[in-house]
């Protein structure tokens, strides 16, 4: 495990990172600027799909319509503010690839941070087996433990993601 995260000694950067940049990259076309993710899904070095944040295909984006905001109680009383009008990174790639009838079983998701509980439940359903992040996310506990429980590896390359806004 982590053996791709070195560059080699000519300062080309590893495949994880290159597939995180190009993930970083993906992310720039999303359409919710509360989050903007993107995500890469490859198998065998080669990239089989990309999503980012953003409404369902012909539905209105936040950066026209606004935010359709939705808030979170959290079991220790917290809350938290999400925006509901878009799709995660995570889903839309996975979705993109079936759209078009891409197999990514056995492939690995490069992402902003570690994915959600539904979107991990979905790379977990997908067939992914490996999960490369950024940074990690402020609610994976869950997420860390079902992908544990599922054999998928998960990496995170970073600190923890710091909302504003929250």
């Amino acid at each position: 495990m982590g053996q791709d995260l070195k560059s080699n000694t000519d300062q080309r950067p590893s495949w994880d990172q290159y597939f995180l940049n190009l993930a970083e990259v993906v992310g720039t076309r999303g359409t919710c600027d509360r989050g903007y993710a993107g995500c890469v899904i490859t198998k065998d070095k080669r990239i089989l799909s990309t999503g980012y944040v953003g409404s369902p295909v012909g539905l209105p984006h936040c950066s026209e319509v606004g935010h359709e905001m939705h808030t979170v109680t959290h079991e220790d009383g917290s809350t938290s503010r999400h925006c509901i009008r878009t799709a995660h990174a995570e889903q839309n790639a996975i979705n993109n690839a079936a759209r078009i009838g891409i197999a990514i079983e056995g492939g690995t998701v490069y992402c902003k941070m570690i994915p959600c509980y539904k979107c991990a439940q979905s790379i977990i359903n997908a067939g992914i087996v490996r999960v490369v992040a950024m940074k990690d996310y402020h609610a994976s506990a869950r997420s860390k433990e079902i992908f544990k429980d599922a054999g998928i590896e998960y990496i995170v390359l970073g600190e923890m993601e710091v909302y504003n806004d929250m």
